[in-house]
C-alpha cells in the first residue's frame, strides 16, 4: 500500500464475510482511499451469519468507522441491519456495501454494475444478448436486474435453490415481462454464460454449468475471485471462449464502492439536479 501506516485518525471500513480470505477489497480499496488522500483503511472481519445482527449494532458505536463492505453469505441478511436502502438494493433484497447515516446504516448493492461494467471492459455488451445466469443470491439478483436494465434480450436463471430462483424470476418478470425465465446447467445457445455463485472457490465445488457444451463463440464470466482463475474460466478458455474472472467484476466496481462509502455518489446526484 505504498508505505501506508494507520494512525489515531484513520477511518475504518471493515469487509465482513464467511469465508473472508478471498476478498480483494482490503488492499484494493485501501489503495484507492490512499490515492484520494484519505486516511482510511479496509480491514477483513470473519463473521458467522448468526453474529451478524449483533455486529452491525456494535459497529454503530465505533465512531471512526464510517461503513462496511458485505460479502458472502451475508448480503441478504445485512439488509435487515439497514435503516434505509437504495432503490436497487431494496428491489433485490441484498446489499454489498453500507455507510453510516443519521438514521443508522444505509445500504446499496453495486454487484450488478460491477459485473456488467466488467463485461463491457472485457469487450462484451449485454444489450440484445441471451444470457444464462447461474445464481439467484445477493450478487445474482443484482446482476440479473442490471443486465435486464441494460437491455439484455433474455436472462435465464439457474439456481440449485429452486424457491429462491423462482422468487427472483417472479419479481423480475413484473418489471421485465418476457425477459426472464428459468434456466438449467446446459449453456447451449447462449451469448453469455455468467456464474454469480461461489462455486469454484473450493477444490471440491462442482462446476456451475455443463462445460462440455460450451462453444468458442460464447462469452463466459465468473464472480469468483479466488482462485484468480476459477475452474469455470479455465474450462471456458480451453474451449476458446472469451472470459471475465471475478477480478474483472471487482475491479470494475472498486471505485463505485469507494464513492458510496465516501458519499461521493450523493455529491454526483446533487450536481445532476442543479
Amino acid at each position: 500500500m505504498n508505505g501506508f501506516l494507520p494512525s489515531g485518525s484513520t477511518r475504518l471500513f471493515p469487509v465482513v464475510g464467511d469465508p473472508i480470505a478471498q476478498v480483494r477489497s482490503p488492499g484494493a480499496i485501501t489503495r484507492i482511499l490512499e490515492r484520494r488522500g484519505i486516511d482510511a483503511a479496509v480491514v477483513p472481519m470473519h463473521v458467522a451469519q448468526a453474529d451478524l445482527p449483533r455486529l452491525f449494532d456494535t459497529l454503530l458505536a465505533v465512531r471512526n468507522l464510517d461503513g462496511l463492505l458485505v460479502t458472502i453469505p451475508h448480503k441478504h441478511a445485512a439488509v435487515f441491519a439497514c435503516a434505509t436502502l437504495t432503490e436497487g438494493a431494496a428491489f433485490v433484497g441484498a446489499v454489498n456495501v453500507v455507510r453510516r447515516a443519521p438514521s443508522g446504516w444505509h445500504g446499496d448493492n453495486t454487484d450488478g454494475r460491477g459485473y456488467v461494467d466488467g463485461l463491457a471492459q472485457n469487450g462484451f455488451a449485454v444489450i440484445g444478448k441471451r444470457v444464462l445466469l447461474v445464481g439467484a443470491g445477493g450478487a445474482g439478483s443484482a446482476i440479473a436486474l442490471e443486465m435486464l436494465e441494460r437491455g439484455a434480450a433474455q436472462v435465464l436463471i439457474h439456481d440449485r435453490d429452486e424457491t429462491r430462483r423462482d422468487a427472483l424470476i417472479a419479481k423480475l418478470a413484473e418489471r421485465f415481462p418476457g425477459g426472464v425465465t428459468r434456466g438449467s446447467a446446459d449453456p447451449s445457445g447462449f451469448d453469455l454464460v455468467a456464474n454469480a455463485t461461489p462455486m469454484g472457490m473450493q477444490p471440491s465445488d462442482p462446476l456451475p454449468v455443463d462445460v462440455s457444451r460450451l462453444q468458442s463463440s460464447q462469452f463466459v464470466a465468473c464472480a469468483v475471485t479466488k482462485p484468480e482463475v476459477p475452474p469455470l474460466i479455465t474450462e471456458a478458455r480451453r474451449r476458446g471462449c472469451r472470459t471475465m474472472t471475478g477480478a474483472g467484476m471487482f475491479d470494475a466496481q472498486a471505485e463505485i464502492l469507494t464513492d458510496f462509502l465516501l458519499e461521493e455518489d450523493m455529491k454526483t446526484a446533487y450536481r445532476g439536479t442543479c
